[in-house]
């Protein structure tokens, strides 16, 4: 450092009295201090996902040229609340507002493999008991759930081809808070005749980057 050592201590012993930095009576090394923690963990408490997000859906709607959108957990389901459209956008029947289903949409898929609380489950069990003979789901609930866990924890993301909208495909990542927990899901739709959904695919490895660097924002650390 250029700065003059005197001085130095000086701001070193401000930061110590205003609990912004401690030192460590054996090591003589300085770590943050309470008050310092105090900030950062309020400033990431106040972190918003959905205006974090903002750049991630741009950056996939200009790149990529796909409708992307950000969705959190609702009262009644995975809810979208941020949505960005290229200039020819895929007619699909999914607006701000919109509530996805938990079994047959990329976002939903996410929701159901992570979100453990009660209430969450609750809602994915009662759309998994309405199911029709039509819609024979693949394994039974609880098996289902765990499924999508794995999957997402080995991938980092869902993949769908036509199961929710018909000639639709979709890319869905996880969004974690500074927590560990779930908080928001980026997802990435388009025709399936020219949405590639294979995990290596660009929008499938653009979507986990994006939803990675939202997280990281929210203070999130992977493991």
């Amino acid at each position: 450092m250029s700065e003059n050592p005197a001085k130095v201590h000086r701001y070193l012993v401000s930061l110590i009295d205003g609990g912004l930095v401690t030192q460590n009576a054996n090591t003589q090394q300085y770590t943050l201090g309470l008050e310092a923690m105090l900030i950062g963990l309020a400033a990431m408490r106040q972190a918003d996902p959905i205006r974090i997000a903002e750049p991630a859906l741009i950056h996939l709607r200009e790149h990529l040229g796909i409708t992307s959108f950000i969705a959190v957990m609702g009262n009644k389901g995975p809810t979208i609340v941020r949505m960005e459209e290229p200039s020819l956008p895929v007619t699909v029947n999914v607006r701000v507002g919109s509530v996805l289903s938990f079994l047959w949409s990329a976002t939903g898929r996410v929701f159901l493999g992570l979100h453990d609380e009660p209430a969450v489950r609750a809602l994915a069990k009662r759309e998994f008991d309405a199911l029709g003979e039509t819609q024979e789901p693949p394994a039974s609930f609880d098996v289902l759930v765990t499924q999508l866990h794995d999957e997402i924890s080995q991938c980092h993301c869902v993949c769908v081809r036509d199961t929710n909208l018909k000639g639709i495909s979709a890319v869905a990542a996880p969004v974690f808070n500074y927590a560990g927990q779930l908080t928001a899901v980026l997802t990435a739709l388009g025709a399936s005749g020219g949405f590639d959904t294979s995990l290596n695919g660009p929008i499938a490895v653009s979507v986990r980057q994006q939803a990675q660097r939202i997280s990281q924002q929210l203070g999130y650390c992977t493991p």
